[in-house]
Order: C-alpha cells, then structure tokens, then sequence
C-alpha cells in the first residue's frame, strides 16, 4: 500500500495523488468490478455519504457521463464524471466535469503482477483555496479516502 499526494510540476495550483495496492486476483476480474459503477459505493468512504444517481446498469465507454451524490465535510455536493479514455482491461481515465474540484482527473491502472493485480490510482486535481485550503483539509481527506479505497479493494478480493 503506497500513498504519495506532490505538487503538479504541469499544472499551478495543482497536485498528483499516486496510490498502488496489490490484490489477489487477475486482471481481468479486477478491472471487471471497476467496470460497474455501483461499485465505488462500495471502495468509498461511509463518512463522504456517496450515492451513483445514475440509473444502473451503466454501460462504460469514453463519453459516458455519471452523476454522484456526496457529502464533504458534511456539505451536500452533486459530482459528474465522465469518461475520456477506456482500454479493458488495463486503463481507464474519468474527469470531473461538475464537482468540488478545480479540476480532477483520475486515470486507474491495472497490471498483472506475480501477487495478482496491481491497481494504480493517479489523480490530478487542483482545489479551490489553494495550497492553504489544500493544507488544512482537502489533502488529509484524499489521503483518507485512497487508503479506505486500498483497503476495501483487499478485504474484497481476499474473500
């Protein structure tokens, strides 16, 4: 399990959140339950409240669009992602187009490794606020919410 949030040497005002976690299982079972959306209820935080409003099924492809529901710090908050780039079973890329964010866009990795799956999280994003804001609140919360995430994605393949 490795966590690292730096500044985005390309873009000011921003950051780079990498995280990596090995799981058990292959690739392809892996990138399958990423490919549900109704799963990321599952790999977030209960405390962020977080609800997909899109009707299920959703089927995933680049242009996809997908609405959220979440609480931050106990304000209400709507999130829309859509899809920019989709390649089974190894890479997908969502980015916000409505949300808390300056910007965020999370690119997900997954690769077979000798232990199973190696599933790799790089976020760029950039707050409102700043570095200060970034400082006192949002980065302790990323960091929660990527080492709930890597936790959750063990406990759910080990079973």
């Amino acid at each position: 399990m490795a966590i690292s949030i730096e500044r985005d040497s390309n873009r000011r005002g921003g950051y780079v959140l990498r995280a990596e976690c090995v799981v058990p299982r292959a690739q392809d079972e892996v990138f399958d339950f990423f490919s549900d959306a109704m799963q990321l209820e599952a790999i977030t935080p209960g405390w962020l409240n977080f609800r997909v409003l899109t009707p299920h099924p959703i089927e995933m492809h680049v242009g996809r669009t997908i609405d959220y529901r979440l609480r931050i710090r106990g304000l209400p908050l709507r999130w829309t992602s859509e899809i920019t780039a989709w390649d089974p079973p190894s890479f997908f890329v969502d980015e916000q187009r409505r949300g808390p964010y300056r910007h965020w866009r999370h690119e997900h990795t997954f690769e077979s490794c000798d232990e199973g799956t190696r599933v790799g999280d790089i976020v760029h994003y950039g707050v409102p606020g700043g570095a200060l804001v970034h400082w006192l609140a949002v980065r302790r919360d990323v960091e929660r919410i990527f080492a709930y995430r890597q936790q959750a994605l063990r406990e759910i393949f080990s079973a």
